[in-house]
């Protein structure tokens, strides 16, 4: 439990270390006083002083008046149905509505490009029944699409335009 020799002795195989080697690796000497600094010199410092408190407003006061005056007179929050607006006024914009006509063709082809595949991987008469079934049933549907359009576009045409007074026409 004793402290450990200040100086080292070398190993009895190797010579002795110069002078100059040993009085640099030798401890320093610790001081009389200790290194703490006492609490009133501690707390004249910044270390104890604390930034003053800002808040900042994170949102629109006004705003949010609006928003209260509202739910309190109608009963809603405008801002719900506001959104739910927008987001289904977006959904139409990005989707238009795709013609069942221009689909049935893109229908078509593809089933021809996959019975093609299969006649050159030696499967075409395996599936060439049923591919053939679904692209004559795909064209009956165009067929059918085909005359309602011509009908609707009979009807358009054939629209009488009316004739007479100026006044007929603005009533």
């Amino acid at each position: 439990g004793e402290a450990l020799p200040l100086q080292r002795f070398p190993p009895s195989s190797k010579q002795p270390v110069p002078a100059s080697y040993t009085a640099a690796c030798q401890p320093h000497k610790l001081p009389a006083r200790p290194l703490r600094r006492p609490a009133k010199v501690c707390q004249a410092g910044d270390a104890y002083t604390r930034e003053k408190f800002k808040p900042q407003p994170t949102r629109d006061l006004e705003k949010e008046k609006r928003r209260l005056q509202n739910i309190l007179a109608t009963g809603k929050d405008d801002t719900e149905d506001e959104l739910k607006r927008v987001l289904i006024q977006k959904k139409e914009e990005e989707t238009p509505e795709p013609d069942r006509f221009e689909e049935l063709i893109n229908e078509i082809q593809e089933r021809r490009e996959f019975l093609a595949e299969m006649e050159a991987l030696g499967q075409g008469r395996k599936y060439e029944g049923i591919v053939l079934t679904e692209i004559s049933q795909k064209l009956h549907e165009m067929e059918i699409i085909d005359k309602k359009r011509s009908e609707e576009m009979r009807k358009i045409m054939t629209k009488p335009f009316p004739v007479g007074n100026k006044s007929n026409l603005q009533d």
